[in-house]
């Protein structure tokens, strides 16, 4: 099973920081949002992984770099704390290009020499959870149990015009995938079922993409009909995941994250709730 980040947005929604900071490197207290996606990875027991990125990413690829300057000071020093903090990644981590902003299904075709004939977990830094049982991991058992593509899902009251939604039955503890609609008028959505950031494909959906790029005109290029494609033939799964989702893209759901894990710090717990208790109304 291998890993992949797709990190090559623009980050738009957190201008004028993401002219210069790339939105996956903003940090929850002290570790930046991407490294969730990496830990959640390699707790889930994947440790080949690529992140997708763009020209104004190379901050990433400095990120999981050895720092070299600070190893040798603070093994002089004998820091094994600080040692650990800048050494905590076991995991061989990759990056490619996306040249242009030719969208999600382009983004993971450029990946199909990375994943070869291996199934495959695709990642978007925005959507964290925290629980128990990492999301990928809980994705790879229902992949297990099928054999199939497997996406995470949350069940949502209200307007779902903003997700792609799914259409599915139920098959056994989960969910077997009819359709994925993106963006649907309200009333036409084929459920109240949302699929968040987080999918678990076979490669056959790297074939299936390269046949429907051949055929692409111009604009953006995504992974839903491909998608849909997988579940017309019976090999598209679903799971409602467990755990708390918190979208890191948007600017309230940072903050929310940011405090989240600040309230699951011991060290920095107590501190926390007395800032909450200083400003709130």
């Amino acid at each position: 099973m291998k890993g992949i980040v797709i990190a090559a947005g623009y980050g738009t929604r957190f201008l004028p920081a993401t002219k210069t900071l790339a939105k996956e490197m903003f940090p929850l207290v002290d570790t930046p949002a991407i490294d969730f996606i990496v830990r959640e990875f390699i707790d889930s027991g994947i440790n080949e992984i690529l992140i997708v990125t763009s020209r104004r990413k190379k901050i990433l690829e400095d990120y999981f770099d050895r720092e070299i300057e600070l190893e040798t000071i603070f093994t002089k020093e004998n820091d094994t704390k600080k040692l650990a903090q800048i050494n905590n990644c076991n995991a061989n981590i990759y990056f490619v290009r996306q040249r242009e902003m030719l969208g999600t299904g382009h983004a993971i075709l450029i990946c199909k020499e990375f994943v070869g004939k291996e199934s495959f977990v695709i990642a978007y830094p925005d959507d964290l959870i925290f629980g128990d049982v990492p999301l990928s991991k809980q994705l790879i058992d229902v992949h297990e149990k099928t054999g199939g593509s497997v996406l995470a899902v949350q069940e949502i009251e209200g307007d779902v015009s903003r997700y792609g939604v799914v259409g599915c039955t139920n098959y056994q503890d989960f969910y077997k995938v009819t359709k994925i609609v993106e963006k649907p008028k309200a009333g036409t959505e084929p459920s109240k079922m949302i699929s968040i950031g987080r999918y678990l494909f076979t490669s056959e959906l790297m074939d299936l993409l390269e046949e429907e790029f051949k055929n692409h005109q111009k604009g953006e290029f995504y992974h839903i009909g491909s998608i849909n494609k997988l579940a017309a033939s019976g090999k598209m799964f679903a799971t409602k995941y467990s755990g708390d989702r918190i979208d890191v893209g948007d600017k309230l759901g940072y903050i929310e994250g940011f405090i989240k894990y600040a309230l699951s710090r011991s060290d920095i717990k107590e501190g926390t709730l007395e800032i909450l208790k200083k400003y709130s109304v």
